[in-house]
């Protein structure tokens, strides 16, 4: 518990057996985590077997590969079950450091913020961490526009390492949302739509071949569904179109 809040730690997992492991222990570093959920997304190596091995960690199984997306939709649907306060998705890639977890957590329990991204950009580390150049021009080009059209300010919208409150989670319309991997985006923009404010924290992360990533086409695939979803925003918010992923308030 941190205070009085409980503490839930989710994990959505492909194939992750190389390094679940070492995530979790990084995780468990700190008391005041209560849970970790891992939604195993139809994984062929030994993720469902390693998880079920760990102190502290519910497993909960789909039975096929139903998409980044649908793998997050159980994952908070399952935290809020188990009465969480405080709900942080954690990659169990090990790309994202868990030493970041009371600091994100704090910033949810106190009420200052709903939502906290630990955001690669901040700090200026991306590329030294790691990431492909590739990769680092198109968030620059994707955040720019986003922030034009959803009316906000952030250093990025495409990092995976994000917490959250009850009271947010419960306020959005996740089930209207893809079951892949632009799913992160649209919650984002649905955060924004619903008028919160959206904290960011300087993270630090590791690209290795072990750590989980798209290819270049399915990138492609998420960069236009991200502008899709930021254009959608817009026209919504000026009343020009009607949309299931941001209902009228």
């Amino acid at each position: 518990m941190l205070k009085d809040k409980k503490v839930i730690v989710v994990m959505p997992a492909y194939n992750a057996a190389q390094t679940l492991r070492v995530t979790y222990d990084e995780v468990m570093m700190h008391d005041i985590v209560d849970l970790v959920i891992l939604v195993d997304d139809g994984s062929s190596d030994d993720t469902v077997a390693i998880a079920k091995t760990l102190p502290k960690t519910m497993v909960y199984t789909h039975d096929r590969n139903r998409g980044y997306g649908a793998n997050q939709k159980s994952c908070y649907r399952l935290a809020l079950e188990e009465g969480g306060d405080v709900i942080i998705m954690v990659h169990p890639d090990y790309q994202y450091t868990p030493k970041l977890i009371p600091a994100m957590a704090s910033m949810i329990e106190s009420g200052l913020y709903p939502c906290v991204l630990g955001s690669r950009i901040l700090g200026g580390y991306a590329l030294e961490g790691g990431m492909p150049v590739w990769k680092y021009a198109a968030n620059r080009f994707l955040t720019f526009v986003e922030n034009i059209l959803l009316g906000a300010k952030l250093s990025e919208y495409h990092t995976g390492y994000r917490a959250f409150s009850r009271k947010l989670l419960q306020q959005l319309p996740l089930e209207n949302n893809s079951d892949d991997f632009v799913f992160d985006n649209q919650m984002l923009a649905q955060i924004i739509w619903y008028g919160n404010t959206i904290a960011e924290i300087s993270c630090p992360t590791k690209y290795f071949a072990e750590a989980s990533s798209i290819n270049f086409s399915r990138s492609v695939k998420y960069g236009f569904g991200c502008l899709l979803t930021a254009l959608k925003f817009r026209l919504a918010k000026i009343r020009i179109i009607t949309s299931k992923l941001f209902p009228k308030k």
